[in-house]
């Protein structure tokens, strides 16, 4: 529950959630989101948004919960604002999260008004209005006059039908034939350009071109809020589409990597316009036995090594944890020089206030550190021992080439790298039959594991792999490979994808898509 104030009454936030994709947010609603306790929320509000009520507070260690408490705002507006007002007056800050622009919307307008009436502050935090958002990202440029409309109220239809410009209009597909057939009656031609727009500004967004004629045949079928789009400006959409355009728009894409490791990959698909879903394949513990690492931990606070070389956001992740076993923080690193595989492990690490001396500056693996490393010098290096924390199933190629250039290496088992467990049942039929567009491979293992957890992909879902080594293995279970970048790593591999995907879509060569029932 939200902190209770004693003997003071909470706050009412109304916040705007925008047309529905979550980046579209206003920073101070995004603030206001990440802290929030209590929140009521429509129905329409998209689930990406109520995913980051409360995202910045504490959880409980053992359970993993943070108490926040999300409720539908159910009733009228009178009584929507009654139950605010009483969460208000019993201390709560009180978040009412509302589609669109809370002041756009008459029911919320009510809402406002009675709280208004009262002596509970209350704050007004605009979001992004889905009659301008959504046109934008269906390619329709509205230009600096349009009329706007809720079609599922009372309509003034003849003053409707007489505005100038474009006309943008809200409804459900309950109200498409009504609503084509009294703009007909007052004036517009059936002939004029038409389009719906439903899950606007997200990823699964879909536009439907019709005319008022055939607005309801192409639109009867759509769930969900609409937003329709009438007059000329319909016309121009094949020029100025760049949402819906993207290579991998709508491709929902697996990535067989934790929500931690997948962060780059999941952020470029997302810039094609993909849908990531992250599928562990490996599942990291402690090693068998603490003793070498606390050993090790013990070295770099007496000043035994001269670097400390992280091959993974997981082996950082390990040192930090036996640091605060310890009590230890950062200042422990004070005298000791960081070198890391790439740019994922360098930002890993200076989460925790550990800022890398050396990455790579050509190839992020262990062989482009190797090429940047400096030979150990008797001279300068007053320590000559490496500290190389790193997986039990790692190879040697590091520890072979650092000694090769006349450092001492303690090469140390941070963690240890098992078998995830199975995905959920859906995910796994999914994948066997061909509910994914495409996978992501950037090691054997996850090849490996993937296929070891969850069965073969299907037929029909691209494959793309980040090296040879990688579509090596993929051949080896039978799978075929699609994508391979010429440069072994995560930017290149999903830029790889794309252009693979536009080339197909151009020659018509893309797989058939997959039936409404396997959809995610």
């Amino acid at each position: 529950m939200s902190p209770v104030r004693k003997n003071a009454n909470g706050r009412i936030l109304f916040v705007g959630s925008g047309p529905g994709d979550p980046a579209l947010l206003t920073v101070r609603a995004r603030e206001v989101l990440g802290t929030a306790e209590l929140a009521f929320t429509d129905p329409d509000v998209d689930k990406g948004v109520v995913a980051l009520v409360g995202n910045d507070l504490p959880r409980d260690p053992e359970t993993g919960e943070n108490g926040v408490d999300v409720r539908p705002a159910l009733g009228e507006p009178a009584e929507v604002a009654k139950t605010l007002l009483a969460e208000a007056k019993n201390g709560h800050d009180v978040v009412r999260l509302v589609s669109g622009d809370p002041l756009t919307a008459d029911s919320v307008i009510a809402e406002v008004n009675a709280v208004a009436r009262t002596h509970v502050q209350f704050e007004v935090l605009p979001g992004l209005p889905s009659g301008s958002a959504v046109p934008s990202y269906a390619g329709m440029a509205l230009g600096s006059g349009h009329t706007e409309a809720d079609v599922r109220g009372e309509v003034d239809w003849a003053a409707l039908a007489a505005a100038p410009g474009p006309l943008v209009l809200h409804a459900t597909s309950g109200h498409l034939a009504e609503t084509a057939s009294a703009l007909v009656e007052h004036g517009l031609a059936p002939q004029t350009p038409a389009a719906i727009t439903v899950r606007g500004t997200t990823r699964q967004q879909r536009t439907v071109e019709a005319t008022l004629a055939t607005l309801n045949d192409a639109g009867s079928e759509l769930v969900g809020s609409l937003v329709v789009t009438v007059g000329k400006v319909v016309s121009g959409r094949n020029k100025m589409s760049w949402w819906e355009s993207r290579a991998l728009y709508g491709w929902t894409v697996l990535v067989p990597r934790t929500k931690d490791q997948a962060g780059e990959m999941s952020d470029r698909l997302v810039t094609h316009g993909a849908i990531p879903i992250e599928v562990p394949t490996i599942a990291v513990e402690p090693p068998r036995s603490p003793a070498q690492m606390e050993r090790s931990v013990k070295g770099l606070v007496d000043g035994r090594y001269q670097w400390v070389v992280f091959t993974s956001t997981n082996a950082v992740r390990a040192v930090w944890e036996k640091f605060e076993e310890f009590g230890l923080d950062a200042r422990a690193f004070s005298g000791v020089k960081i070198a890391c595989v790439g740019e994922a492990t360098a930002a890993k690490g200076g989460s925790f206030g550990i800022n890398p001396e050396l990455l790579p500056s050509g190839d992020q693996s262990s062989l482009g550190l190797l090429e940047d490393f400096p030979p150990y010098d008797e001279v300068f290096d007053p320590v000559n021992r490496v500290l190389l924390p790193r997986a039990d199933i790692a190879t040697e190629t590091l520890a072979e080439g650092l000694r090769e250039r006349g450092w001492e290496i303690d090469d140390v088992t941070a963690y240890r790298t098992v078998r995830a467990a199975p995905p959920a049942a859906e995910t796994r039929e999914m994948i066997k039959t061909g509910g994914f567009d495409a996978v992501c491979f950037t090691s054997s293992s996850t090849v490996r594991n993937l296929v070891g957890i969850a069965g073969k992909p299907h037929a029909r879902t691209l494959v793309a792999c980040i090296g040879p080594k990688t579509a090596e293995t993929a051949v080896e279970f039978g799978l075929r490979v699609d994508v391979q970048p010429e440069t072994a790593q995560v930017g290149p591999l999903i830029e790889a994808l794309a252009e693979h995907a536009a080339r197909l879509r151009a020659e018509g060569a893309l797989p058939p898509p997959r039936k409404k029932s396997r959809r995610r």
